[in-house]
């Protein structure tokens, strides 16, 4: 390059004192002798000069458009020599470029890096749907890889037809459970084009935690107040009752029956009460699970040994299914409650009409089932499913079977499945109810 702009110097300077020669002495002939065959000779010269120059001058821009060329493609093998008088300008010029790459560069894989590892489901759109950019959170939010926004069906049609900013709370299922996601939507102006930006996230686990806080909230509250007006309460009736003088004369015996046949009732019924608060206090006194590393297998062999002799006597048959032998963080304890509690449920839910049961040929009572299975969901969960082919439940009443209290039973007491789902929460999963067409099925999902 050094010589190259040398060589263009000094080419430069030749032709410049020639053109001015030859000038000089085409303008000297002309004013001695007028045209002539040797001043057309210097004519003729003095335009080859000319156009030698501009030749010159257009070779130079050429060099730095070039050089400017392929500093704007990054490459800095051209450049100008050290006596150019746009050196300085030159390496200035490059430097800053290339702390503006550099910088750029650095931005692009910090952004790049956040969006990979940050737990916020994050998509770019176009107008017509197709999904431009998305983060690995979007998958694993939604359990699904998504190419377009009308993919995600009643999500996707909201976020087509909002012409502004959108702040929404939507449901999500992600295979068998039900999800609550936060939709926002923010509509904005990227490289000259109109673009969406979608974020999801999911807010299932702090709606439970909430609700489960509510529940404990008000059982502290329910306990305190009842057991504070049921103790007196049972006090006083036992009390009368020893008080109550064999001797005591009624003008009717009916009405000392009565009185005595009243504080009975009192009695028993304050102490049902005084079991149902201390039932009552385990939802709201639940201790943290102790998790440790445990095959699940033992513990469904162990439950079905100790259900044994009660599903004899009622013809009902235990599947267990292990599809996976991974190792699961838990309370053996917690979790083994939660399991009795479905298996109690499954056996009453099949002996709950005994005259049914009573008309049932062999081959019915050959239906009676229940089945434990070991599996991974689609999120990659590991879970246990208890499955009977009892009644199974009333769709009507599905919302409600995870409320503390609410039961459809005579005698029960409406905290087992409140108390079960409570334990998987704690254990960072979910008990959810499964729709099948004969029968119910409970599933723990553990996280």
């Amino acid at each position: 390059m050094n010589i190259l702009t040398n060589r263009l110097q000094l080419l430069l300077a030749i032709n410049l004192v020639a053109l001015i020669t030859a000038v000089t002495l085409l303008n000297s002939l002309f004013i001695t002798k007028g045209v002539s065959a040797v001043w057309l000779l210097l004519l003729i010269i003095t335009i080859s000069l000319l156009a030698s120059l501009f030749s010159l001058f257009k070779r130079q821009d050429r060099q730095i458009i070039q050089v400017i060329r392929s500093l704007a493609n990054g490459d800095n093998s051209l450049g100008f020599s050290t006596e150019h008088p746009m050196r300085k300008h030159f390496d200035e010029v490059k430097h800053q470029m290339q702390a503006s790459r550099i910088y750029a560069e650095q931005q692009s894989e910090f952004f790049k890096t956040l969006l990979v590892h940050v737990n916020l489901a994050v998509m770019v759109c176009d107008s017509q749907g197709k999904i431009i950019e998305s983060n690995p959170a979007v998958t694993r939010l939604l359990g699904e890889s998504v190419n377009d926004i009308k993919e995600l069906n009643h999500i996707g049609t909201m976020i087509l037809d909002t012409n502004k900013d959108l702040h929404s709370t939507v449901q999500w299922q992600n295979g068998e459970q039900q999800d609550t996601l936060t939709l926002q939507v923010s509509i904005a102006e990227i490289q000259g084009k109109e673009r969406k930006i979608v974020t999801l996230q999911s807010i299932h686990e702090r709606l439970l935690n909430k609700e489960q806080q509510a529940y404990k909230r008000l059982t502290c509250v329910l306990t305190h107040e009842v057991a504070n007006t049921i103790t007196p309460l049972a006090s006083l009736a036992q009390t009368c009752q020893g008080l109550m003088p064999e001797k005591l004369c009624f003008s009717d015996k009916e009405n000392k029956q009565d009185l005595l046949l009243a504080l009975a009732t009192l009695a028993s019924r304050t102490d049902y009460l005084g079991e149902f608060i201390s039932r009552f206090k385990k939802i709201s006194s639940l201790p943290l699970p102790t998790l440790t590393p445990t095959n699940i297998t033992p513990i469904l062999e162990r439950i079905g040994i100790f259900h044994q002799q009660q599903l004899d006597v009622n013809n009902i048959s235990l599947d267990i299914k292990i599809q996976n032998q991974q190792l699961v963080m838990l309370d053996k304890g917690q979790v083994e409650q939660v399991l009795i509690n479905l298996i109690k449920n499954a056996i009453e839910s099949i002996t709950l009409d005994n005259g049914q049961q009573r008309d049932r040929d062999a081959n019915d009572l050959a239906q009676r089932r229940i089945s434990l299975t070991v599996g991974h969901n689609s999120a990659q969960q590991l879970y246990v499913e208890v499955a009977d082919s009892g009644t199974g439940i009333a769709g009507h009443v599905i919302d409600m079977i995870f409320v503390p209290f609410f039961t459809t039973k005579q005698h029960g007491s409406g905290i087992g499945l409140s108390l079960s789902r409570q334990i998987m929460i704690n254990h960072g999963g979910d008990l959810i109810y499964i729709k099948r067409p004969q029968g119910a099925c409970f599933r723990c999902i553990f996280g």
